[in-house]
């Protein structure tokens, strides 16, 4: 017998019955960058893996031990995207979008990291990311944050929190850093080996172990936003105060430094305890110097992402999920001549109701097609066969309550098609 072959580990396989809860997010997710005025782009899941090494940086736990990397057959070395913010820059670069414009974009799609496998966390998973250019000032920074934050009312999501910080300049950072590689050095003995390894390829990341143990270390540690120069204290200001006159409730969080080296300025994070160590559910902030880094004029971004997988889990979590849509009606059709005036039938009813959402049973018995009929969560099986022809009719039986079923005249149809989609 044939070993079957099976998907491989840490990428799924989304079943149609899963597909309208993705469905109903997309569209949302759609809607919502229709209504502050960002435009779709799209790039190539595969990219040179140079592109992430030089904007994410060499010593990130992405690039170090989670791409997925390998050399074509002209080797040279290729990495499929493990995140968006990358592509999306030298997309922009290269076609001439950013320098001295202002561009709002949002993406969608799969990234790979080679990670280990658990609830919310996925080899293959799902992003949705949202990225501006040329907007220099907190207003930006605060438009994304209450974009996300409208989402979530859109949705139904309570249970989320919003962190924020500031990682200031790449001088305030370099200058921090030696003050925390100092501070670290004298509790050397309390880091795990994890931490050691970061303390001297990039210790900003030991700030952001979940090692309970690091605990008072990191609490005791020298604050970052307590460095900031007056550039980036004022930028910080103004976007609190921005949040502050919309509302918004937030903590600073001193520890949020985010795993990508690009990040400066504002940082963000939305978090909620539902979903166990996976506790991310969207998170950005602004990344002024990574255009410049791909070769191009210094251009100010600002970006979010979020993860779909987590974001659904989330939404079943809290049961927001909307009911899938099912068909209003099921044709049934018996007999050779039912087959062939009924197929045409349904083609002339979704002409006249684009919005009608009707199964055509294609072949069985009569009995095998009223179950598939009721298993499809239909309203109504719409029967077709020699009586009804002969009589002109179509016959309705009602699947989802108790009602006798009834002949209707075929002049009568398009009413009662009309009352079906309303009700």
């Amino acid at each position: 017998m044939t070993e079957r072959i099976q998907a491989i580990r840490g990428m799924h396989d989304l079943l149609p019955e899963a597909t309208a809860r993705w469905q109903y997010l997309e569209q949302t997710l759609r809607q919502l960058m229709q209504q502050y005025g960002y435009k779709e782009i799209r790039f190539p899941i595969v990219e040179k893996t140079e592109l992430f090494k030089r904007t994410i940086g060499e010593v990130t736990d992405i690039v170090e031990k989670e791409m997925y990397t390998f050399d074509d057959r002209n080797g040279e070395s290729l990495t499929l995207r493990p995140e968006g913010t990358a592509g999306c820059v030298r997309a922009g670069v290269e076609h001439g979008l950013l320098y001295n414009q202002t561009q709002r974009m949002w993406y969608s799609g799969s990234m790979f990291r080679y990670e280990r496998p658990q609830k919310g966390r996925y080899r293959q998973f799902h992003q949705f990311g949202v990225e501006a250019y040329g907007f220099a000032g907190p207003d930006i920074d605060a438009e994304l944050i209450l974009m996300t934050a409208r989402l979530w009312r859109t949705l139904g999501l309570t249970g989320l929190t919003l962190q924020l910080n500031s990682l200031g300049t790449a001088v305030v950072r370099q200058r921090y850093k030696v003050k925390l590689i100092a501070y670290l050095k004298q509790h050397e003995r309390s880091l795990d080996e994890e931490s050691k390894r970061r303390l001297t390829s990039n210790p900003l990341r030991v700030l952001d172990s979940k090692n309970a143990a690091l605990k008072s270390v990191i609490e005791g540690a020298p604050k970052l936003i307590d460095c900031l120069d007056e550039e980036s204290e004022t930028h910080f200001q103004q976007l609190r105060q921005i949040l502050d006159t919309a509302g918004l409730v937030y903590e600073v969080n001193p520890c949020l430094v985010r795993g990508l080296d690009y990040y400066s300025k504002t940082v963000f994070e939305w978090v909620t305890d539902k979903l166990g160590a996976q506790g991310t559910v969207c998170a950005g902030g602004r990344y002024d110097g990574l255009v410049e880094q791909l070769g191009a004029k210094a251009t100010p971004a600002m970006g979010f992402a979020m993860g779909m997988e987590r974001l659904l889990a989330l939404l079943e979590e809290e049961s927001a999920l909307p009911d899938p849509l099912t068909p209003h009606g099921c044709l049934v059709l018996v007999g050779e001549l039912a087959v062939k005036q009924g197929i045409m039938l349904a083609e002339q009813w979704r002409d006249q109701f684009p919005e009608l959402r009707l199964v055509v049973n294609c072949g069985g018995s009569f009995k095998s097609q009223m179950k598939r009929a009721d298993k499809s969560q239909a309203t109504v099986a719409l029967i077709l066969g020699d009586n009804e022809i002969n009589s002109n009719v179509v016959t309705i039986k009602y699947l989802r309550k108790k009602c006798e079923q009834k002949p209707v005249a075929m002049n009568d149809l398009t009413l009662f098609i009309e009352q079906l989609i309303k009700a």
